[in-house]
């Protein structure tokens, strides 16, 4: 979405937020749920078909999953927004020659996987499903797909589960927000309104979603990368968990961005493990 259409659609929410804040903010947050990228390309599902599939039903959701397996523990990859499953194809292969068991999933409304909205809590539910079916030992997510692992093993803690690994993972809600307010231009009425439609509808304000918070009653070990320069999730979202856990690993890189697709990333995952 180009800045201009941008502006125009962040303008008409305001202005309806003068008649009815509580439908601007429903309108804001099914534009902030709705991806508009994600789905695979028929490159994307060559690759992919070298996988056993299998689908699995979390509600009215049907959850696409990859399995490659090895004779080592099972390592489930997340995804981040507007993305899918193959977006790990580098990691996939080097945990296949690994001879690791590797489980990749496509969130809802991208990849192979039913739904038009998602966001983080739903997400979550999805992980927590696909990680129980197949007895993960650790998540590597990326962006929210780290930030929605947080939360599926804090609400439902799998005993199969002894690490996870985040990388560029946003660290709440809040910062989330503000991010989405200050690109749309959002007026006050707006930002107040989207709050209070996410107290309706999950029973908490935006401020109880802090992955960091979390983080302190999960048992399984954390490592935390975040690149320096990441231009879509701050740094600063990262440190908020090295701050906040005593027990995360943290590793601050610069140069990679937020995708973190380089071989120290990934030496990074590999040693930690392997720990």
């Amino acid at each position: 979405m180009n800045a201009y259409f941008i502006k125009i659609i962040g303008s008409y929410i305001n202005l309806i937020s003068y008649f009815s804040p509580k439908y601007a903010a429903k309108l804001a947050i099914k534009l902030f749920s709705t991806p508009q990228k994600g789905r695979l390309n028929e490159k994307e599902k060559q690759y992919l078909n070298t996988a056993v599939q299998e689908e699995i039903m979390h509600e009215n959701i049907s959850i696409k999953t990859y399995c490659w397996k090895g004779e080592k523990e099972p390592v489930l990859l997340a995804h981040g927004w507007e993305s899918n499953a193959y977006r790990w194809k580098s990691l996939i292969e080097i945990l296949k020659s690994l001879n690791y068991t590797v489980i990749a999933l496509d969130a809802p409304g991208h990849g192979h996987s039913s739904g038009k909205l998602f966001n983080a809590l739903l997400y979550s539910e999805c992980i927590h499903a696909v990680a129980k079916k197949f007895e993960i030992n650790t998540i590597v997510g990326h962006s929210v797909g780290g930030t929605a692992s947080i939360f599926s093993q804090y609400k439902k803690q799998l005993a199969s589960i002894e690490k996870i690994i985040l990388l560029g993972a946003p660290a709440d809600f809040v910062g989330v927000f503000k991010r989405y307010e200050t690109m749309m231009g959002y007026n006050k009425k707006v930002s107040l309104a989207m709050a209070q439609y996410v107290l309706r509808e999950f029973n908490h304000l935006p401020e109880y979603y802090s992955a960091p918070d979390f983080a302190k009653d999960i048992e399984a070990k954390i490592l935390v990368v975040h690149d320096k320069k990441d231009r879509i999730i701050p740094y600063s979202d990262g440190l908020k968990f090295k701050k906040n856990h005593k027990k995360v690993e943290f590793i601050g890189t610069k140069g990679f961005g937020h995708g973190l697709k380089n071989e120290a990333v990934h030496s990074y995952v590999i040693d930690f493990l392997n720990a």
